[in-house]
């Protein structure tokens, strides 16, 4: 599966456009107890990058359901809220693409 933040994929032709997807995933941020400040930011960002490939595997999930070879004009898009709750969701066009 090729995947790009882009609307076309260099030497590949789309041939058909299979629709409009998407993967959330959701989790509670990891809470350490330190009065340190990098490890407290380096811990929002490892829940970050966790929650982000649980969405991408979602995304990937669905593109396959469609029988897509590509997922193009990828938006990654990441809420923190107040609750510790962090949101990442990941929509892109899934596609069929042959190589030119």
């Amino acid at each position: 599966m090729i995947l790009t933040t882009t609307n076309s994929i260099e030497d590949y032709k789309i041939l058909e456009y299979l629709g409009v997807i998407s993967g959330t995933a959701a989790s509670m941020q990891k809470n350490t107890l330190t009065f340190n400040m990098q490890k407290y930011y380096e811990g929002i960002s490892e829940s970050i990058a966790e929650v982000k490939e649980q969405a991408f595997a979602k995304l990937n999930a669905n593109a396959e359901k469609l029988n897509a070879n590509a997922i193009v004009g990828i938006n990654v898009e990441i809420e923190l809220s107040n609750s510790a709750i962090i949101i990442v969701t990941v929509t892109g066009t899934a596609v069929t693409i042959i190589k030119k």
